[in-house]
């Protein structure tokens, strides 16, 4: 009876902190609910969407536009896939939870692409590649964040139990979505904490995935607050929350979702995996 009643309060709770924030864009369009359990999802070099399907265990390929599913790569092959992360050049490092790896491919465009790199990262949720071609790799079974220059490890930070993504700003610092903790940290390349965002404000339940806007803005899908949050993490110490997709109840209507993991903005259109409705929504704005 506990656990069923804190099941009722605790979204109640999230909702309230977050109340005041107003929705940001508008529901667009949703894509059939062909996927199973898709996470994090990244715009490849061909302009396509590639969605990390974690029961699937594939990368499935998605046109924007019509978000319809145009092929799967690596069906079955990727066990628990967590996280897809695109290089400028096209490259990709893909989170192989059950694996513990994070395997960069060199090309995924091909028949049968292959990994160059298979990098050890403890039920890996995130990984990202920086603009230097350094590799992050979330290893949330052992709490770290590692950077990696080839196969060699050059950098770690500790105490990130369980997290998940791992994003790349503008300014080229990596941004780490804690989300047992709650919190978003901000690191330097080299890995020093920068910042640490977890004022109540942001309500934070369980971020898990997060994208970069092109003004530097954070878009942060938070799974157990079944919302969308739009952050400024410049504005002050502790950032600014500039709006909320989401009230915090699992659904499927407009300003709706169940559980979602991950998000990509583009062009004004914002692109969600609504994990548990096993489906990418589109929404649109103004803003970006």
């Amino acid at each position: 009876m506990k656990n069923l009643i804190l099941c009722f309060i605790f979204p109640l709770l999230v909702s309230t902190s977050i109340s005041n924030a107003q929705p940001f864009a508008a529901f667009d369009k949703a894509s059939e609910e062909v996927l199973n359990d898709p996470h994090d999802l990244a715009f490849g070099p061909d302009g396509m969407l590639y969605i990390a399907d974690k029961f699937g265990s594939r990368i499935v390929v998605m046109d924007p536009e019509t978000l319809t599913v145009e092929r799967v790569i690596l069906e079955g092959k990727l066990p628990g896939v967590h996280d897809i992360a695109f290089a400028g050049d096209g490259s990709a490092a893909i989170a192989i939870t059950s694996l513990g790896i994070v395997a960069v491919f060199p090309d995924l465009l091909g028949a049968d692409p292959q990994p160059s790199l298979t990098l050890a990262a403890s039920r890996t949720e995130g990984a990202a590649i920086h603009p230097d071609g350094t590799i992050y790799a979330m290893a949330g079974g052992f709490g770290q964040l590692i950077a990696y220059r080839g196969e060699e490890v050059v950098a770690t930070a500790a105490g990130l139990s369980g997290a998940h993504d791992v994003a790349i700003d503008l300014e080229g610092n990596v941004w780490a979505a804690d989300n047992f903790s709650r919190r978003l940290v901000k690191y330097s390349p080299s890995l020093e904490v920068l910042k640490v965002l977890d004022d109540p404000k942001y309500g934070f339940a369980g971020p898990r995935y997060m994208d970069v806007d092109p003004q530097g803005r954070l878009l942060v899908a938070d799974q157990d607050a079944h919302s969308i949050l739009l952050i400024d993490p410049d504005a002050g110490e502790s950032g600014e929350l500039l709006g909320v997709l989401g009230d915090g109840f699992p659904g499927k209507g407009p300003n709706q979702f169940d559980d979602p993991e991950g998000v990509v903005v583009r062009d004004g259109r914002i692109f969600i995996a609504d994990s548990d409705n096993n489906r990418i929504v589109r929404y649109v704005s103004a803003l970006f």
